[in-house]
């Protein structure tokens, strides 16, 4: 699982987006490959991939264009741009309007320490960052805020991104985000959810900085 593309028929196929919604990349050397505007799951092809650089100029898009599609970037690609840029550590990034995490950011809720696999994200919360006009430098600064020392984020009345050292990593996030989403979806319809402790939230964080190493492989 090293491709744009794949990843997104892996989230088509798990209900994760529909239609043309979502977007994904994963850093080059220079720059990042992400996934063309407007162009459904099923008419993606490596050869519409778009490679951009980390000042925001399209290096590569396919002359030739099936169907009669123009290509060009996905309208995210600033928050893809400045992700590789302030954070080295990642490779991948994954945007979806998955529909648990999308309710619960358009609640403009952030996910509490309910569950201990919150870990995942890589802290003690899932944030959400306010609501910014999709494809704006406003939106990727918002998105960046609520990045910081995490590897997932809710984006208000949008969706979310999850970031990770592989396209692997990053969809691992994604998919256990929106599982948490839907968990926390669940409880508050019920009642006011436990929460742990600082105390033992950084229990399991301690505990997760060898969690990647044994958690089972995804499907590609």
């Amino acid at each position: 699982m090293n491709s744009p593309v794949s990843a997104m028929r892996r989230l088509d196929s798990i209900g994760m987006t529909r239609a043309s919604s979502g977007n994904c990349s994963v850093r080059v050397r220079g720059g990042f490959l992400v996934t063309p505007s407007g162009i459904a799951v099923e008419e993606l092809s490596e050869e519409l991939l778009v490679e951009m650089s980390l000042e925001g100029e399209v290096v590569a898009i396919p002359k030739e264009v099936q169907k009669g599609m123009s290509v060009k970037p996905s309208s995210e690609w600033r928050f893809h741009r400045d992700i590789y840029a302030m954070r080295p550590e990642v490779n991948a990034v994954v945007h979806s309007h998955s529909p648990f995490a999308t309710t619960i950011a358009c609640l403009n809720l952030d996910v509490p320490p309910f569950h201990y696999m919150i870990a995942v994200a890589g802290g003690d919360s899932i944030r959400c960052a306010p609501y910014e006009l999709f494809g704006t430098q406003e939106l990727s600064n918002a998105a960046i805020a609520a990045l910081e020392g995490r590897k997932a984020c809710l984006l208000q009345n949008h969706g979310m991104i999850a970031i990770g050292s592989s396209l692997q990593d990053a969809l691992r996030v994604a998919i256990e985000t929106e599982s948490l989403c839907e968990q926390y979806w669940r409880v508050i319809q019920v009642g006011k959810p436990h929460l742990l402790t600082s105390e033992e939230m950084g229990r399991v964080l301690e505990k997760f900085k060898s969690y990647g190493a044994e958690s089972p492989q995804l499907d590609s």
